[in-house]
Formats: C-alpha cells, structure tokens, sequence
C-alpha cells in the first residue's frame, strides 16, 4: 500500500532558509530608507515623537517573538548559530562613528551620543574578538551580557529625550541615522535576546 501521509505531517510547517532571513533583513532595512527618504519618519518627529519610540520598540519585539513563536523561522536562526549573530554585532562600530560625527557637531544630546558612542564602538569591539574561532560559551555570554547592557542604556537614553521632546532627536528621522534605531537596533536587541537564550539551552541540557 502506497505511504499516507499522517496528519502531523500535513502541518508540518516548512522549512525557510537563512537567506530568507536575511532577505527579509534587506527589505526592512529598505523600507527605513524609504520611511526616511518620503520624509514620512520627519513627519512623525514633527507630529509625536513617541510615535518614534514605539516602532524602535516593535523593531525588537517582533523579530524576537517570530523566533519563540514560528518554528521555521527559529530553526533558521538557529542555523545562522551563535557565532555569526555574535559578529553581526560589529555593525555597532560604525554606528558609533556616526554617534561621534553627529555628535561632535551637536546635532544630538551630550549625554546620548556619549553614551550610545562609547558603548557601541566596544561593544562591536567585543564582538570582533570571535573572529577566526570559535569561543567557548562564557566567552559568548560575557560578549552578550555586554551588548545588551550597553543597548538598555543607549535606548533608554535615547528614549528620556524622545520622550522629553528634545528637538535634537530629530537627526533620528533623517538618513543615515535612521537606520540605527529602526534596522541595527532592532536586529541587536533581538540577536541578543535569542544568544542569551540559546546560550541559557545550552547550559540546561549539559
């Protein structure tokens, strides 16, 4: 007799491939792009800031929930594997070099671009030093310990001048800034999120 499929394998879901993901990762980036561009992320600066706040908020929440929620999607990440969501992390440097230019010529709060500067520029540091090896998983989670403290503290930041109505958080809503709340923010609160976790699976099954 010929096999039939059973009903768990009917809704087995399918696979998705890493590529997917990153292609998924270059559409959003574009959109931030065209949000900017069209002068729809200036509007809202102008309009209601925390409006703002909120889409860096979801920017993180959702790529994290796909991955505890869509299992294709987690199982593609987690084929990507902790050392290469660890490297991604080297895009901090330079956003951190973006943080001192605009910075330095006060185009942002002090306190701010002091902050999210300095950290992001060790943080992507940090993340370099697993280049050409792997490290083992204290080293991975000392490195996402580290980002993730230092992006709590930039966000947070970031978020008191939003909310306080500083006007220099506009910059935000222009090209290239834009990319590094709506796009690189997103993707290290989420990556950091989903290392952390791996890392704590990890440790459980030994």
């Amino acid at each position: 007799m010929p096999n039939i499929p059973s009903q768990a394998d009917a809704i087995e879901p399918r696979p998705i491939s890493a590529a997917w993901l990153w292609a998924v990762a270059a559409v959003w980036a574009m959109a931030v792009v065209a949000a900017a561009l069209s002068d729809a992320l200036g509007a809202i600066g102008r309009e209601f800031m925390p409006v703002y706040a909120l889409l860096v908020a979801l920017g993180i929440a959702l790529p994290a929930a796909a991955y505890f929620t869509v299992a294709p999607v987690r199982a593609a990440i987690d084929r990507i594997g902790l050392h290469r969501l660890t490297l991604m992390h080297a895009w901090r440097i330079p956003a951190a070099l973006l943080f001192f230019y605009y910075g330095l010529q006060g185009q942002l709060p002090t306190l701010f671009w002091a902050l999210a500067g300095v950290g992001d520029l060790l943080a992507g540091a940090y993340a370099l030093t697993v280049i050409g090896q792997r490290r083992s998983d204290d080293h991975y989670r000392r490195i996402h310990h580290f980002g993730f403290a230092d992006f709590v503290l930039a966000v947070g930041t970031g978020l008191v001048f939003t909310l306080l109505g500083d006007p220099k958080m506009a910059l935000l809503t222009t090209l290239p800034m834009a990319l590094i709340p709506l796009f690189g923010v997103g993707l290290s609160g989420a990556s950091h999120i989903i290392a952390l976790y791996t890392l704590r699976r990890r440790a459980c099954a030994r």
